[in-house]
């Protein structure tokens, strides 16, 4: 069957479809409240079907239950003539994943939002699909400091991500480039910190400029809008708000927050320009309370309760430059006064003060693989971009790990060789290569391999101007890599790909009825391509570290 991750087994009787029509109903269990609801006003929009109440017993119907002898992702999906479907989850979580394997068994008109076929029979093959996620944390980062990506955007991608089953959004919110979320205390995050004067486009060697002021943020409403309709997809949304390093917008609002000792911070405007500030924090009393004052925000904004994993607020922490905090008196008096052996202990103290304020709230910090420098408390977590290395170290050291090495999973690398590839960046990333993508280190040993949470594909928008150039870069790659997270594949070499270019045939369908601009499997479409504008393609294989 065509499913997209693939299923941990499929059996059943085969024979005539189960149908579903205009006398489909739906009875709906406890628990099941949320992929109840999403079948009436996804599915049911799509296929024009009203999908009403009814009995458990009824001819045809579809049928949601929990049953705590599965595990709470875990689902048994089966169709059955005379009898209708029944989902079967572990949890609420499973319920609404069996459902997103239903709409893909119902052909991409369930893809749609409004019927164009509304008179079509529609079946569901006879089957019994049993399956659960390989990993519990299946991410992807979506960067909107770089480029905004406005509210219905984001919207948008929970309801792709969910039809691909990943569960955790990582919201990038601030950078050198912009400020996107609104902090009531500090109103100068959104006023200047949320708009640049123009935008390098292209890389950072590229001589070209777009002159207009880009910008844009989320209101604390808009926030709780994005959270509560993840939530109801049984996603977590992570927000990162980054210290002490890629901090320029914020300092640009407020100056006081920067090295003042060392520049004019007062000069300085929301960075137009790619690579790594050297515009970071200071060490003071200040830039602390300011920063709480923002994450006290943002703990009510993110309630811990909403998702599995939104307990966890990421505070960047890493590519932290160090040459202010070196000629600055106010560093130096802190290191002395800290009793440290120099700036990159400072930069520890300074993520050890957030972990200690974050755990005293009952959260969890989460940052790059940099903050394992000088030591974590024992709740903090990492995400390992710079390679394998990070992960391991923190396995080992008993933290848990988010696996997204930069060589493998940053979807801003380009898929093939070749100059129609737009603004190439990095290594070549082709759909296999990401299909062969393991996130589980070797070395480890099982109860260090535990500490693996999952992995997280991430989406950096400097080269990525508009919503077009974010799918064309995601997407098929973001398929392949949902079905690593997800199905208990083999190790890399031994895996089909045949078997999933195959699958993709019908996959490409539904993405074009969700009006996704991916990447066809032939090249770039000519409006796709970025002639002449300068990226920074790395030749060769990406190293494994």
């Amino acid at each position: 069957m065509e499913l997209i991750p693939a299923p941990r087994a499929i059996g059943g009787p085969g024979g005539p479809e189960v149908p579903l029509g205009r006398d489909t109903t739906v009875w709906a269990g406890p628990g099941t409240e949320r992929a109840e609801r999403w079948l009436r006003t996804t599915l049911g929009a799509a296929l024009g079907l009203p999908l009403p109440p009814g009995p458990p017993d009824a001819r045809d119907s579809v049928r949601l239950l929990t049953d705590d002898t599965l595990e709470p992702e875990e689902y048994r999906l089966g169709a059955v003539a005379g009898r209708g479907v029944e989902i079967r989850g572990g949890g609420p979580a499973g319920v609404f994943w069996g459902a997103q394997t239903l709409r893909q068994l119902l052909g991409p008109d369930a893809f749609r939002r409004a019927p164009v076929r509304p008179d079509a029979g529609l079946g569901v093959p006879q089957r019994i699909i049993e399956d659960a996620p390989r990993f519990r944390w299946r991410g992807l980062l979506l960067d909107v400091a770089r480029h905004f990506m406005p509210k219905e955007g984001v919207l948008r991608y929970l309801d792709l991500m969910a039809a691909h089953k990943l569960n955790v959004l990582h919201f990038h919110l601030t950078d050198d480039q912009g400020w996107r979320i609104e902090i009531e205390r500090y109103p100068k995050l959104t006023e200047i910190a949320s708009w640049r004067s123009r935008t390098k486009f292209g890389h950072r060697a590229s001589p070209l400029w777009d002159e207009k002021p880009h910008g844009g943020y989320y209101t604390q409403d808009d926030i709780r809008e994005i959270v509560a309709y993840a939530a109801e997809r049984h996603i977590s949304v992570v927000p990162e708000i980054d210290v002490p390093g890629h901090s320029q917008a914020a300092v640009a609002a407020y100056p006081e927050l920067g090295n003042t000792d060392v520049i004019d911070t007062a000069a300085l405007s929301v960075w137009d320009d790619w690579g790594i500030s050297a515009n970071v924090l200071a060490p003071t009393d200040t830039t602390l309370r300011f920063y709480e004052g923002v994450f006290e925000e943002v703990l009510e904004l993110f309630p811990a309760d909403a998702a599995e994993f939104s307990e966890f607020v990421h505070i960047g922490g890493d590519e932290c430059r160090k040459e202010q905090w070196t000629e600055s008196v106010t560093a130096k008096t802190r290191i002395a006064d800290l009793g440290l052996t120099g700036e990159d202990e400072l930069q520890s103290w300074f993520i050890g003060h957030f972990d200690a304020w974050l755990s005293a709230r009952g959260r969890r910090l989460i940052g790059w693989d940099e903050i394992l420098e000088g030591g974590l408390a024992p709740g903090a977590a990492v995400s390992s971009w710079r390679g394998y290395g990070g992960g391991v170290a923190a396995a080992r050291a008993g933290h848990d790990v988010v696996m997204c090495p930069e060589q493998y999973v940053y979807l801003d690398h380009r898929q093939a060789p070749g100059e129609d590839e737009p603004v190439p960046i990095g290594f070549v990333r082709t759909l296999e290569d990401v299909y062969r993508f393991e996130p589980v280190p070797a070395g480890l040993t099982e109860e260090e391999a535990e500490r693996v949470l999952g992995t997280q594909a991430n989406v950096w928008t400097e080269v990525m101007e508009d919503a077009a150039r974010v799918d064309y870069q995601t997407f098929p790659r973001l398929a392949a890599f949902a079905e690593v997270a997800w199905s208990p594949l083999p190790a890399p070499a031994e895996r089909d790909f045949a078997d999933f270019e195959r699958r993709m045939t019908a996959h490409y369908r539904r993405l074009d009825a969700l009006g996704v601009a991916y990447r066809p499997p032939t090249g770039p479409r000519p409006w796709q391509r970025r002639p002449g504008v300068l990226g920074r393609p790395i030749e060769g294989i990406p190293p494994t570290r």
